[in-house]
């Protein structure tokens, strides 16, 4: 796949393409059927599957304070888009001069001088240009005009419940990453480097991989996990997911720990991981004292067990 940051980079000799366009924040199912799409279509028509997304939420040039934290992050959505089949990645960064384009300059700009697209695949929803004065109607219309076809791809419902990346943070913000994953198509990950840490869980006999702060993949819920861990060259362990401040030893800032089941032989120190959620155990709580920790900690890994197998 060739990913470039700007207009200006996409190679001259790619050819014609059929583009997809959206935050993509977390390639749920939704987005996965628009990328399907786009990837048919493509392959019909021999056409280059293309899709543009942008550097930050749309919602953070208009108004910082209320932008809401990425389901995923950029390295994350890169390797989720290669593997869907796409073969140009074009990450625009949303700035006042992207803000203020047109509907017209947009399409006229981005999707025919700067990608030479044939055929543009959205879904109903789809808003574009300066104050989002541009919708599906309009994009048909400067179809017509322009020499492109829209394609328009409707809404998918899980459990009768609209696939959209709001109602997955807000699942996971509630801690249930196993409805998350629903609408996700797979598990959801942070994908991050191990730290070394203040070795508290190696002391109390269940030694952890820190997680990074600056780890790509939105945090769910303060709690204990049942998941996996998926170590730099794809081996895959069975895990306890503990996210939070601890409430007990109040050393540790918020922060994902990971205590791989049954081992304490492994070294995955600055190792870049990839933590799957699989299942909620509990909230996090704080106990009377060490001795209560560890018996908790005993009882988690013992339903942890059970869930992964």
């Amino acid at each position: 796949m060739i990913s470039v940051a700007s207009i200006d980079s996409v190679p001259a000799e790619l050819g014609s393409t059929v583009v997809t366009i959206g935050k993509f924040d977390g390639i749920h199912l939704g987005h996965q059927a628009l990328i399907a799409e786009t990837v048919n279509i493509a392959e019909e028509h021999m056409l280059v599957p293309a899709l543009i997304t942008f550097d930050k939420h749309p919602g953070s040039y208009l108004d910082p304070k209320t932008s809401p934290l990425p389901l995923i992050g950029p390295t994350q959505k890169a390797e989720l888009l290669d593997e869907a089949g796409i073969e140009l990645l074009v990450t625009l960064s949303f700035d006042e001069a992207l803000a203020g384009l047109s509907a017209r300059e947009f399409v006229e700009q981005i999707l025919i001088q700067g990608l030479n697209a044939k055929a543009l695949v959205v879904g109903e929803d789809f808003k574009f240009g300066s104050g989002q004065e541009g919708d599906v109607n309009t994009l048909r219309d400067l179809g017509l005009e322009l020499g492109f076809t829209v394609l328009l791809v409707p809404s998918i419902e899980v459990d009768g419940v609209r696939v959209s990346t709001t109602h997955i943070r807000n699942l996971l913000e509630a801690g249930d990453v196993k409805a998350a994953a629903k609408f996700l198509g797979r598990l959801h990950c942070t994908r991050g480097e191990v730290e070394h840490g203040l070795k508290i869980g190696r002391e109390l006999g269940f030694p952890t991989a820190n997680i990074s702060r600056s780890a790509e993949g939105f945090l769910p819920k303060d709690g204990v996990y049942a998941g996996w861990l998926f170590d730099a060259h794809g081996e895959r362990y069975p895990a306890a997911l503990s996210i939070g401040i601890n409430e007990t030893i109040t050393e540790v800032p918020r922060l994902l720990e990971v205590h791989v089941l049954d081992r304490k032989d492994l070294d995955f120190y600055f190792q870049i991981v990839n933590i799957e959620y699989v299942d909620f155990i509990r909230p996090s709580l704080k106990f009377a004292g060490v001795e209560e920790l560890i018996v908790s900690i005993n009882a988690d890994l013992d339903k942890i067990r059970v869930i992964l197998g």
